[in-house]
């Protein structure tokens, strides 16, 4: 008995301790690369997952970063398959749905942190710019999440015609503008305005109102709103 524990891989007493601590702690009892370490053996259950786990949060620099990053990109690190691609993926589903989950049914206005942090989980690590639209009922309850388009690293276009053709076919009385900058500076440009202010003269003709325009960044984000753009809501 002594010689069979004793021809047990090393990693195994890790992972059972690993596991206990995350149980009886909860996720904060664990650093990022132990957590990310457990996770992966559930895809990767008779590897020492430690070195892959510090090797992914190395490259990607973040939790974030990690789950964010398209498939192809994880799949051309050594040691990544299709389980652990899988596995990641079904971890960023899960936390986006959940933010959703928070937005939907209730007055957006009043949840408004939570818009945010659901913006930030969908937005602020895609490495293309991408402009998402929030249509809302006359409670300003969440009736659709939209991309409406994806563009590159600087430019995504907004097509005016499309946006206020969309919000009529749903009905909607209201709606927020979100896009990402992949640079991580959610600053607006002198365009992000300009095409701000068009949108809200168009919407304006059919008595649907522009609330705000959100930009993404890793840094943080951007209100047009607050910034006397688009006039207040509050």
């Amino acid at each position: 008995m002594a010689e069979a524990e004793a021809d047990k891989p090393h990693h195994l007493g890790h992972r059972e301790r690993l596991r206990e601590r995350f149980l009886s702690g909860g996720p904060d009892a664990l650093p990022d690369y132990e957590l990310l370490e457990l996770l992966l053996t559930l895809a990767k259950p008779r590897v020492d997952c430690k070195p892959l786990a510090k090797d992914l949060l190395k490259r990607f620099g973040s939790l974030p970063a990690l789950l964010a990053a398209d498939a192809n990109s994880l799949r051309d690190i050594d040691g990544v398959g299709d389980s652990t691609v899988t596995a990641l993926k079904i971890v960023q589903a899960m936390a986006q749905r959940m933010l959703k989950r928070d937005v939907l049914d209730k007055p957006v206005l009043d949840s408004w942190n939570k818009v945010l942090d659901y913006c930030h989980s969908v937005m602020a690590q895609e490495r293309a710019e991408q402009l998402r639209l929030f249509f809302l009922d006359g409670r300003n309850a969440l009736i659709a999440d939209e991309v409406q388009s994806k563009g590159t690293v600087n430019h995504t276009p907004l097509y005016v015609r499309e946006v206020v053709k969309r919000a009529l076919e749903l009905g909607a009385s209201a709606l927020i503008l979100a896009h990402n900058h992949p640079t991580g500076d959610p600053s607006p440009s002198r365009d992000d305005i300009a095409l701000t202010r068009e949108v809200k003269n168009a919407l304006n003709t059919v008595g649907v109102a522009l609330h705000d325009h959100i930009i993404i960044g890793r840094k943080g984000h951007s209100s047009l709103r607050s910034m006397n753009v688009i006039d207040g809501w509050r």
